[in-house]
């Protein structure tokens, strides 16, 4: 087959056609079982006590009596865990903070509970210090702090507004990113979509609006949107469309939010197959007025996190909308989906990008990636009951929302459980919150 020189220029320039595909390889496994709970701190609202609450058609006070399932598009697969919940559930990671602290443990965030601001009234938003032990293939918690605005920094009525300790809860905020500078907590929300500045103790110091050329964004969920709205002139982020990933960059110490999904143009669709990413200065608590472009590749719908690895480089998760392994897919026409994926996952990869090489266009230039359903296994790391019977082991999650660079060699990804809807590993049984560590010398390596 003959090309014209135009398309032949076309497909020489194509992201996807000319990024390397480097490989990975297990190097650790460890996990946090599903059903890990916490308990709230004594000032907290007996409200907060049961979580879970809101999660039907209408308000539920039965501890554990709806079990949850992954959704009809997945095969309506039951996961063996049921809501309301008596305390927090721990659930999935949300996010790595690149700095790490002083003993070693790694800032990790949990999301806004149970998807939405609707559902979500009852869930309490914190992060964590975890360290997983790859040794014995379980993760430690070493600590958990909760979120609370009792300067009144919000500026908005959140949820808990007539309580004196002002815990914050997933009515309030989605926390997607989150990073560690200098003894505080950055956190990037997907409401707003917002920037939070915490101190170590959770307290809120203060909440950015985000700005692009100059212009505040807005979604269908903040504050003062009201509905209905139309999409692309009232909001242009997309629902659960905000920063899922905010990279700290080494030395500048600027923030870079990634939205997780496209915004919307005027008319109201997605202005493109790429993510805005605006800058942070942290030292002044303000935009740059600097926005930059990944490119999605073919098949992708968004992203799961954004950590830098040096001054230039970063690490960014992309992925589809699929979960399960593509081996137990169903059959087109199958009308039975109880023990098969009908929508399996397809891509989900760590991309390596150049936040130096910036085209005309803004788009930051793809060096490569490595494939998360594909990672080889030659010594057996994979932990019994989370391997394929035969074949390279995957990590073929819905929502896959953590990466960091551990060592010259090394990263860390976790998955982010959406408990207790979502499975992924096993039919029938909730997601665990795994974390792998990967061996991927050639990844790191280039440039």
């Amino acid at each position: 087959m003959r090309f014209s020189p135009a398309l032949l220029a076309c497909v020489l320039a194509s992201p996807a056609l000319a990024e390397d595909t480097f490989p990975a390889t297990l190097a650790g496994h460890a996990f946090l079982p599903a059903f890990t709970m916490i308990t709230p701190p004594q000032d907290a609202p007996r409200d907060l006590w049961v979580s879970g609450k809101f999660t039907g058609p209408q308000r539920n006070d039965a501890p554990m009596s709806v079990e949850g399932d992954v959704g009809k598009t997945y095969g309506s697969h039951k996961t063996g865990i049921s809501v309301p919940f008596l305390g927090q559930p721990v659930q999935g990671m949300s996010g790595f903070a690149m700095n790490r602290d002083e003993d070693g443990s790694w800032f990790t965030l949990t999301d806004n509970g149970f998807g939405s601001k609707i559902n979500s009234p009852d869930a309490m938003l914190f992060f964590h210090r975890m360290l997983p032990d790859f040794a014995t293939g379980q993760v430690i918690r070493h600590e958990t702090v909760f979120l609370r605005d009792p300067d009144h920094k919000v500026p908005f009525r959140i949820a808990n507004e007539a309580t004196d300790s002002r815990h914050l809860t997933g009515a309030d905020f989605d926390p997607e990113s989150i990073q560690y500078l200098d003894g505080e907590i950055w956190i990037g929300d997907e409401f707003g979509p917002y920037i939070l500045r915490v101190a170590r103790d959770g307290k809120i110091v203060s909440v950015h609006q985000t700005k692009l050329d100059g212009k505040v964004l807005n979604g269908p969920d903040t504050a003062g949107v009201v509905v209905p709205a139309q999409p692309g002139k009232q909001f242009q982020v997309q629902r659960s469309g905000g920063y899922e990933g905010m990279a700290l960059q080494p030395g500048s110490n600027l923030l870079w939010g990634m939205l997780e999904k496209p915004l919307l143009a005027e008319a109201g669709q997605p202005e493109g197959n790429f993510l805005r990413v605006m800058t942070f200065d942290t030292a002044k608590a303000d935009w740059t007025g600097d926005s930059y472009r990944f490119h999605l590749a073919e098949g992708a719908t968004a992203i799961g996190d954004f950590n830098f690895i040096d001054e230039t480089r970063a690490l960014v998760i992309e992925r589809d909308n699929g979960e399960g392994d593509a081996r137990h897919a169903c059959a087109t026409d199958a009308k039975d989906q109880s023990q098969c994926y009908p929508q399996p996952a397809k891509v989900k990869n760590i991309v390596l990008v150049d936040t130096s090489s910036i085209d005309a266009e803004g788009y930051i230039r793809r060096i490569g990636h490595i494939d998360l359903l594909d990672i080889a296994d030659p010594e057996g790391k994979a932990l019994e009951g989370m391997k394929p019977v035969e074949g390279n082991f995957t990590f073929p999650f819905f929502t896959i929302e953590d990466v960091a660079r551990v060592d010259d060699t090394h990263i860390m990804v976790a998955n982010d459980n959406n408990l207790p809807y979502s499975g992924g590993r096993e039919i029938g049984k909730a997601a665990n919150n795994e974390f792998i560590l990967l061996s991927v010398p050639e990844l790191l390596a280039a440039k």
